[in-house]
């Protein structure tokens, strides 16, 4: 019903307009006969009138059609409202890089509206953020886990939204200093700073600068002279004076006015935070010994959201807040009776010492390194200030919970480590395969000259077969520093768990229960199978090692986890999308504490030394990074341990990359002809190639490096295929390719290198080239020069 009176209501200035303008028409229709004596000049006149009245009445008729369906103009007030409700700073940007909205700590965070990323950050700050604001255009979502502006660290959500999609939402979250500044001038210029200046106490928020940023109404008074003076932004030291008695006044109350005792309060890290200064009469101190004007202070420091404390001469607590208690980790029932109960033993002096100082009259304010007994191995600052002139209270102590802080601080530090040992491991490895290419390379061509009844033979078996085992330790190396080359396939989760099943049942043995369950509506994920089998694999035997001889359960799960789910799960490190998970749960020892963050990096290991390498983790870890993956270890000692791998789902209609396959066995005759041009800058490499190409009945060139190579093809004929390294001094194999194929552009290529197919590929703009991993075989390389030479 509500519908219809609208759509009657809407039709019926229609209807009238069109009566009033067929009547109106009529009549000028008839004024004209009458004038004129003409009928057809008045049938005309009357004609067109109506004409035109249906020209307009179409185009009314339209008109409100077409204004419907426009999009209405969005409400910014509401938006900017519910910025407001949020404790982060908030901004939104349209398409064009406008700011559009952003709340008040926006404005207070980056000291103004600067539209993002131009923000006042380090250079490096802000070209990270450009390039998360990027992603979030591209991907819907970018993110910053740790940004530093002014002093201030912040984690950074950005978020692609909005009917149309363009806007980007940004999200400044972590900005402790300036919440607690905020809500410490709300204080001050609330009730609660009204209670106080019903006490006497006056209160005043000075920022570094020695800029007044909120004042209760009693220091206005006495200050301006009347309460409702503009006082925010004023000089706080132009409003005292100091005679030569070291007495503080009024500069308006002149010598005749009440001296005051002034006390500072330093509750923020950092040369640009504020100082909280209250001040009290000194007549006042004899009034505060009926505990009014110090159960004021106490109150305010009670609702303050910092950890602040005070303490007697006698170094005993008097009064901390539930913000020192989070901070301090104290423990309420059983709280401590001296400041030097929170800290480790090897403080409690420095503390006792600092304390006794300014209990006994020390002016100044200090802070001091101290290590919480709950984590002693993470520093955190107390800062120690006197509090003469409030009753028993003699120092003022105030200690920030940076838990949050310490938390990223560790995270960024072990991502940091991992990556730059990654990055060690990467290189030592293609090195190395460089020198396990010349043995085995040598190997070959040895036992080309050898039959298997030979007394050499064996010999050089054995030193092919523990060069082939080198390789493996090396391709272990590159896929933790996640440089392997792999085979990506789509594929479901479940297929691979079935696939090696059979294998796990024989390694676990008897002792242990291998259970497999898996879950419903699991999406396709994108993964190497034979690298994925391996991740399993490894976990299983750690599984089993954990469990022992007296036997115990490994628990195999595949489940799907939606955005939803990660959404509620609040990690840092887990983007917000769908993932299929992997699970392995044991019921072996566990993994102490100390040694969980420990378990995926490089060589290190629990295990007697010759039983383990200390790669099998960081495999794991490398392989499930390279996928695009996550992993996740938990533990309770005694308990057992778990193992999570979430693997996002491949969209459906993304293009896919099919998996190459591996170089084929052909045990057919690798005979060739034809000129081969051989660029290697190890010595040992190029030879071993040279000698192996020269057997097989290519004219092989060589040359050690890309400049050299030039100049070859500038002095011969063409030759029919190109073998390069990829990573050479001087001038490396990309860009002496794409040199000789503006002469020769259709010349074949093979690359070969120590380093991932994949990485290369990225960084490798050329198109129709083959790829050959090291270390490789005499057998291998014919093989590959021959398909190299095959393919059109």
């Amino acid at each position: 019903m509500a519908s219809r009176s609208a759509y009657s209501s809407r039709l019926d200035p229609t209807r009238s307009a069109a009566l009033i303008a067929g009547a109106a028409g009529l009549a000028a229709a008839l004024l004209i006969l009458w004038l004129v004596g003409s009928v057809a000049v008045a049938a005309g006149f009357l004609a067109t009138a109506l004409l035109l009245f249906g020209v307009a009445l179409a185009w009314r008729r339209l008109a409100p059609a077409r204004a419907q369906d426009e999009v209405r103009p969005v409400d910014w007030s509401v938006a900017h409202a519910l910025a407001e409700a949020s404790t982060d700073a908030v901004a939104v940007t349209d398409r064009g890089g406008r700011l559009v909205c952003a709340n008040d700590r926006y404005e207070a965070l980056f000291g103004g509206f600067p539209t993002p990323p131009g923000l006042p950050l380090t250079e490096d700050g802000v070209a990270a953020l450009t390039a998360a604001g990027r992603a979030a255009w591209r991907d819907g979502r970018g993110r910053i886990d740790q940004l530093l502006s002014r002093g201030t660290p912040l984690a950074v959500d950005i978020v692609r939204a909005g009917t149309e999609q363009d806007m980007l939402v940004w999200r400044f979250s972590g900005s402790e200093g300036l919440d607690l500044a905020a809500s410490a001038a709300a204080l001050i210029g609330g009730r609660h700073g009204d209670r106080l200046a019903a006490a006497g106490i006056m209160l005043a928020l000075v920022s570094p600068d020695g800029r007044i940023r909120a004042a209760n109404r009693v220091f206005r008074a006495r200050a301006m002279g009347h309460e409702e003076g503009a006082i925010i932004g004023g000089d706080f030291a132009r409003f005292l004076v100091t005679d030569s008695r070291g007495l503080v006044r009024f500069e308006r109350e002149g010598t005749t006015g009440v001296p005051v005792r002034v006390l500072q309060v330093p509750f923020l890290d950092g040369e640009d935070a504020p100082l909280l200064v209250a001040l009290v009469d000194e007549e006042g101190v004899q009034r505060a010994s009926d505990g009014n004007a110090a159960q004021q202070v106490r109150s305010l420091i009670s609702m303050l959201p910092f950890g602040m404390a005070l303490v007697d001469r006698d170094s005993r607590f008097i009064e901390m807040n539930s913000a020192f208690e989070r901070a301090a980790e104290v423990d309420s029932s059983n709280p401590p009776v001296f400041p030097g109960d929170l800290v480790v033993r090897e403080d409690k002096t420095a503390v006792a010492d600092a304390i006794r100082r300014f209990a006994n009259g020390s002016g100044h304010v200090t802070d001091i390194a101290v290590r919480l007994k709950g984590h002693p191995d993470e520093p955190v600052a107390l800062t120690i200030a006197g509090a003469r002139g409030l009753g028993d209270a003699a120092v003022l102590l105030s200690l920030k919970d940076n838990s949050e802080e310490s938390r990223l601080k560790r995270e960024v530090e072990q991502a940091t480590k991992m990556r730059a040992v990654g990055q060690l491991a990467g290189g030592v490895a293609h090195d190395f395969n460089n020198v396990l290419t010349a043995i085995i390379g040598h190997c070959d061509l040895m036992l080309m000259r050898h039959s298997p009844g030979d007394s050499d033979y064996d010999d050089i078996q054995q030193i092919k077969a523990n060069s082939n085992r080198a390789a493996s330790l090396t391709r272990q190396l590159l896929a933790f520093s996640r440089q392997q080359t792999l085979r990506p396939q789509i594929l479901q989760l479940p297929d691979v768990i079935s696939e090696v099943s059979n294998l796990l049942k024989r390694l676990l043995g008897e002792t242990v229960t291998l259970t497999v369950k898996h879950g419903r509506n699991l999406g396709p994920i994108r993964a190497d199978p034979g690298q994925l089998e391996q991740v399993v694999v490894n976990l299983a035997v750690n599984a089993k090692d954990a469990i022992g001889a007296g036997g115990g359960r490994l628990m195999i799960e595949t489940l799907s986890v939606t955005a939803a789910e990660v959404r509620r799960m609040d990690s840092e490190l887990l983007p917000i999308a769908d993932y299929t998970a992997l699970r392995l749960t044991d019921t072996g020892t566990g993994i102490p504490p100390d040694i969980l963050p420990k378990i995926f990096e490089p060589f290190f290991t629990t295990k007697d030394i010759g039983k383990g390498t200390g790669l099998g983790l960081s495999t794991v870890y490398g392989i499930v990074k390279q996928s695009g993956g996550y992993i996740f270890a938990s533990s309770k000692p005694g308990k057992g341990a778990t193992f999570t791998i979430y693997f996002p789902v491949h969209a459906e209609g993304a293009p896919t990359q099919a998996a190459r396959p591996a170089l084929r066995d052909k045990p057919g005759d690798l005979w060739g002809s034809g000129t081969i041009l051989l660029v290697e800058d190890e010595d040992m490499v190029r030879a071993v190639a040279e000698r192996a190409l020269t057997r097989q009945g290519y004219t092989v060139l060589t040359a050690e490096n890309g400049e050299a190579a030039l100049q070859l093809i500038a002095e011969s004929e063409r030759p029919d295929l190109l073998i390069s390294d990829v990573v050479m001094p001087t001038m490396d194999g990309p860009t002496m390719v794409a040199r000789v194929r503006k002469r020769y552009p259709d010349l074949p290529i093979l690359f070969m290198s120590g380093y991932a197919e994949e990485q290369l590929r990225k960084s490798i703009d050329i198109d129709h080239v083959a790829f050959l991993p090291k270390p490789f075989s005499v057998q291998q390389l014919a093989e590959a020069a021959r398909d190299a030479l095959t393919v059109k």
